[in-house]
């Protein structure tokens, strides 16, 4: 299955990031700088989509340069889901990311926990942590209104690359603050990795201290 090129729905993309002002500083100078990729596909809940989004992500990977502190974000648009609300949204979310790690070939990265229940969870894929970010129409934050549903991958190394720079924390509360702007206050979901499970960030949606995270690693001595 081929992704579709990407073009009307690029520039939808880049309204939503750049024009509408997203709080996020680092999604901005992503876009400015055109170190993002999307990829275009009709519906996350297909069976179809695995495996060529699996060579989306490899391909990704191998074209990364390590080396330099630009960063990128590898963006998966289903331009036909319509999910009704922020829970749909979320159980198709996990369901989809259960079935990316069930088909995936590589070992977890080793660097992060597997276990979804840990503080240092963070979702490997292809042998690398990233950071997942689930926007959709239905949103109840503005900032993951995305014109339409998209899971957002974002490495983990760039976090610990912002650290290593000393910028991390500086980045942390512009976003906050551009975030309390536009909506008025932050997502109470929002925690700082090693703190709390990065899992009850990625839907958008604010879970409750009873959510339990659906996914289920391979490995099962965690």
């Amino acid at each position: 299955m081929t992704p579709q090129k990407p073009d009307r729905i690029e520039l939808e993309y880049r309204n939503f990031i750049i024009k509408q002002k997203h709080p996020c500083i680092m999604a901005n100078t992503v876009f400015a700088m055109d170190n993002y990729h999307i990829k275009i596909y009709e519906d996350m809940t297909s069976d179809k989509v695995i495996t060529p989004i699996l060579l989306d992500i490899e391909n990704y990977l191998n074209q990364y340069d390590f080396e330099s502190n630009h960063f990128e974000s590898l963006m998966i648009c289903f331009k036909n889901n319509t999910f009704k609300s922020e829970i749909q949204f979320e159980n198709a979310l996990w369901i989809f990311l259960q079935r990316l790690h069930n088909h995936d070939d590589v070992v977890w990265d080793c660097n992060v926990s597997q276990n979804p229940n840990e503080s240092n969870f963070s979702f490997s894929i292809k042998g690398k942590a990233f950071y997942v970010v689930g926007m959709h129409p239905e949103s109840s934050r503005i900032a993951r209104k995305a014109p339409y549903c998209t899971v957002v991958f974002n490495l983990h190394w760039q976090f610990e690359k912002l650290r290593e720079m000393g910028t991390y924390q500086s980045v942390k509360k512009r976003i906050r603050r551009r975030d309390k702007k536009l909506q008025g206050s932050i997502n109470p979901v929002l925690r700082d990795f090693g703190s709390d499970t990065e899992t009850k960030q990625y839907s958008g949606r604010a879970v409750g201290h009873q959510w339990e995270c659906p996914f289920k690693p391979k490995n099962k001595n965690v």
